[in-house]
């Protein structure tokens, strides 16, 4: 059986900072779906919109999109960053949490989910690659 090591302590602070600006996101546009909710309700429109172009659809979708994935990017920099040194676990940290606030920005200032900002296909992209490359390091601190 093998154990876990803890490497760094600077690696486990990105890892908990990191943690805290990806669950401030959450909660922020989480806020903003609430706040663009009650925007459509007076203005009359639907709380359950179709159009790509719907402030309360861009906002739903990036906050949804978000839910996806910040809780397991959570759970991988805790794991990385507990069991990684810092000279791979920071780079990995910082890029996914940047890629992740790029997304969010990409979405919420596009006027339409029809039409995709390099913002927001560089913030994905960044998610995928940074999201697998946490993955295969959480895998590596039980070497």
């Amino acid at each position: 059986m093998t154990s876990l090591t803890v490497h760094s302590s600077t690696a486990m602070v990105a890892a908990v900072v990191g943690v805290a600006v990806l669950g401030g996101l959450l909660f922020v546009l989480g806020f903003n779906v609430s706040r663009m909710r009650g925007v459509t309700a007076k203005a009359g429109g639907s709380q359950q919109p179709t159009d790509p172009a719907s402030p309360l659809l861009i906002a739903q979708r990036a906050h949804g999109n978000a839910s996806e994935y910040v809780p397991y990017l959570a759970v991988l920099f805790l794991v990385v960053g507990i069991g990684s040194p810092a000279g791979v676990a920071i780079p990995l940290i910082v890029g996914a949490t940047l890629a992740r606030l790029m997304h969010a920005y990409g979405m919420l200032s596009s006027d339409s989910l029809a039409h995709q900002s390099l913002v927001g296909v560089v913030g994905a992209m960044g998610t995928y690659l940074f999201g697998l490359a946490l993955a295969v390091a959480a895998a590596f601190t039980l070497a």
